[in-house]
């Protein structure tokens, strides 16, 4: 994928899979109240999106070689958002994060301090049953520990993995290349993400645990308890992420 960004070694190299994603239509101006500065909301046939997921994260390696000792591998549970950044280049198409669940304090201790992303630390498990060969269907199950009780985000899907349709919803929520953080101070750090297109589930079924919407909080906890307009499971890949650049800002 072309960039105006110099070359440059990854910060990060994992493999993400079996990512669940369910996403549910938000107003434009709740979307526009959490972009970070220097970005806007981002459309897809005249909607904006926020999207809880779970996924995980295997074989975590600083730049490429190191691993990520004692979290190599592990659980994430995130809510996110999209939005645009206008570059003379053309716009840059990323996300942003309400809040990253992860198991391990190093790894959110490391995200907050390189990045200033919003991750917290909670006990998680997860539980990926294949019908058969793992490129067929099956259920995947995302858990995390919240005021002693265990919130559950799982899918049930069928069928063989399909590419994504030029254009389509699922091309939208997958393929985005940036990432944009709120600083401290206001500004805004924005960061690559990069991986192949990926492959996705059809999702027969999905079960959100209510009591997620509440752990988002007012003004989120409304979009959430609404059934979801979509929901898919993405294969994954390998996945390269890039040291943070700030951008300048208004």
């Amino acid at each position: 994928m072309r960039s105006d960004t110099p070359r440059e070694t990854p910060l990060l190299r994992a493999r993400w899979r079996d990512l669940v994603v369910v996403n549910y239509v938000v107003d434009q101006s709740i979307v526009a109240a959490l972009a970070p500065r220097g970005t806007e909301p981002d459309f897809h046939e005249g909607r904006t999106f926020l999207s809880l997921v779970g996924f995980l994260f295997e074989d975590a390696r600083l730049a490429g070689r190191v691993p990520l000792w004692p979290c190599a591998t592990f659980e994430e549970v995130n809510l996110r958002f999209y939005v645009r950044r206008l570059t003379p280049g053309g716009p840059r198409r990323g996300v942003a994060f309400v809040r990253e669940i992860v198991p391990c304090r190093t790894i959110a201790w490391g995200a907050r301090i390189l990045y200033h992303e919003p991750y917290v630390v909670r006990r998680m498990a997860h539980r990926l049953e294949h019908d058969g060969t793992p490129g067929s269907g099956g259920r995947f199950s995302y858990r995390f520990e919240s005021g002693g009780s265990w919130l559950e985000i799982a899918a049930r899907t069928s069928g063989e993995p399909q590419p994504q349709r030029p254009g389509s919803e699922e091309e939208f929520i997958l393929h985005h290349e940036w990432g944009y953080s709120r600083q401290r101070d206001g500004g805004t750090k924005e960061y690559r993400v990069v991986h192949p297109p990926w492959g996705h589930r059809a999702v027969e079924r999905v079960e959100v645990d209510p009591r997620v919407a509440a752990f988002y909080g007012a003004p989120l906890a409304a979009v959430l308890v609404q059934p979801p307009r979509s929901a898919l499971v993405a294969v994954g890949s390998e996945v390269s992420v890039f040291r943070g650049r700030r951008i300048p800002v208004p």
